[in-house]
């Protein structure tokens, strides 16, 4: 139903999809080809190739086919294997391996795995086509386009804008025309993540709060109906965001609240939804100054507002019709003279007071006045993403991103995109034994941290939270354990990985066709 818009928005997108709005017509000559094939579903038995593979086997006079079976042993999922000279318009083709044709959903890994095989699969090819520095690459669809496209675009992205040496440029484009519609959603999606991968991998000292705020104003620039306001810090002074205001006295980098609104829906007064992201830039950890070590990641400890603000520029691109506010206070965490310190109490927007304990416990204290800022739109549902605290890492790992939620409805659908994107999520807890845990201070109504230090950390962020929260349908999504990927997810490279920027886009969309008032 959304597809029909596509086309028009990768137009309008232009330079900002360089990867596959631009076609290979310049490269005539130089072209690879990506090709899928299925396992065998019986041991020993012949492996399948897809209907793209076939169509190119019978114009080779049936030397694919023969090739494929004596080079070795069959081809298994995610691998590849490339072969020169079959066709003077494609001088390299690489199969790449598919697994199991009949691969659907996984209820054990809570994914369609179909669609995780092809872009992995897709992604190997690719790669191997760069290696080869083969500037143009036509990928067969796989019976799923979009997810091809996906896989294209996410595993040829990589950050080097600072290097003088890079990798050659390719260029993918869809292998025939019957699934475009559907490829061009999938080059969307991916870019939305590589947008988000973009902004959490470059250093601090290039996104600061105020060139993240305006980094995102020219991506949305040329939607007619999304607006952004750089809010600057006399106005977060006039709406006593004390908690916020707190975090950003510590460094010499003014405090940004990024405020979008995509107006989508049929009309204005419809209920939006409301993301809202975490933007510490760069997080020192303040007076309880973090370990050295690995501190040069906390760059991306604006992984929250980078996957929401991605996730609104890629559903402009998609025109979705629903109405999206997105909401992210930026800003750096860093130790000085005008710092927090530990003890001190700080009164948040909505009249609650702070105990701040730990000053790398920040996160929460930016969240909690965004939050009580995003209940003023009359919310559909408020969405809230963070990297909030190493404990969801040690709880999940990279495997999920951990949801907390008091609502079952916005749970379902927040499952169920992620079931689709393969970038999945997982439920935790929101009980009360929690929250006792945070109301518990001696100083002021809500202490920053929990007061037996490490026990549940994720879930006691998530229950402070929930005090500034009075919404019926709110989630919060801590993407600490996904922030970075190393090998784990086979279609990104090392480094920042933008999760869970196309499960909030799927989310976005399948919202936008639930017709069930929840206000």
């Amino acid at each position: 139903m959304l597809l029909p818009r596509v086309r028009s928005a990768a137009r309008r997108l232009g330079r900002d999809l360089p990867l596959a709005c631009r076609g290979c017509s310049r490269h005539a000559g130089a072209k690879g080809l990506v090709l899928g094939i299925y396992s065998s579903e019986k041991d020993g038995g012949a492996a399948q190739l897809t209907s793209a593979g076939d169509a190119f086997d019978r114009l080779v006079s049936g030397r694919l086919r023969e090739l494929v079976s004596i080079c070795g042993p069959p081809l298994k999922k995610g691998k590849t294997r490339i072969f020169h000279g079959l066709h003077q318009d494609f001088p390299s083709v690489a199969v790449v391996g598919l697994g199991k044709k009949n691969a659907g959903i996984n209820d054990q890994e809570n994914w369609n795995e179909g669609k995780e095989n092809i872009r992995a699969a897709v992604a190997a090819g690719c790669r191997q086509m760069q290696d080869l520095e083969i500037p143009c690459v036509e990928v067969d669809p796989c019976g799923d386009a979009q997810a091809a496209a996906e896989g294209a675009v996410l595993g040829l992205h990589e950050y080097n804008e600072l290097k003088q040496k890079k990798k050659p440029v390719v260029t993918p484009q869809l292998h025939g025309s019957a699934e475009s519609e559907a490829w061009q959603k999938g080059v969307l999606y991916a870019e939305g993540q590589n947008l988000a991968q973009y902004l959490m991998e470059a250093p601090a000292n290039y996104i600061t709060p105020i060139k993240f705020a305006e980094h995102i104003e020219q991506k949305l620039r040329s939607f007619g109906n999304v607006k952004v306001h750089i809010r600057p810090e006399s106005w977060i002074v006039t709406q006593q965001m004390g908690a916020f205001l707190s975090v950003a006295k510590g460094s010499a980098e003014p405090p940004i609240f990024l405020e979008i609104h995509y107006s989508g829906g049929a009309n204005a007064s419809d209920h939006p939804l409301v993301f809202v992201g975490k933007g510490v830039t760069f997080d020192s950890g303040g007076i309880s100054l973090k370990p050295s070590s690995g501190m040069d990641a906390m760059r991306a400890d604006m992984g929250g507002a980078a996957t929401v603000c991605s996730a609104i520029v890629t559903a402009a691109a998609l025109n979705l019709p629903l109405n999206i506010i997105g909401l992210a206070p930026l800003c750096e965490n860093m130790p000085s003279g005008k710092a927090n310190k530990p003890g001190d109490v700080v009164r948040a927007k909505n009249g609650k007071t702070i105990q701040v304990d730990n000053t790398d416990a920040e996160g929460r204290l930016l969240l909690a006045d965004a939050l009580c800022y995003a209940h003023s739109f009359n919310a559909r549902a408020i969405v809230n993403a963070a990297t909030l605290t190493g404990a969801m890492d040690v709880a999940l790992g990279s495997a999920a991103t951990g949801v907390f939620t008091n609502s079952s409805w916005l749970w379902n659908h927040l499952y169920e995109a992620s079931v689709v994107t393969g970038d999945r999520v997982w439920r935790m807890p929101l009980f009360q034994h929690y929250t006792k845990q945070v109301t518990d201070s001696p100083l002021a109504d809500l202490s920053n941290i929990g007061k037996y230090s490490r026990a549940g950390g994720a879930c006691t962020a998530a229950a402070f939270l929930k005090e500034f929260v009075t919404a019926s349908h709110w989630a919060h999504l801590d993407i600490a354990g996904v922030m970075s990927n190393k090998d784990e997810v086979p279609y990104l490279r090392k480094g920042m990985a933008g999760r869970p920027t196309r499960t909030l886009v799927e989310f976005a969309a399948r919202l936008s066709q639930d017709s069930h008032n929840t206000t």
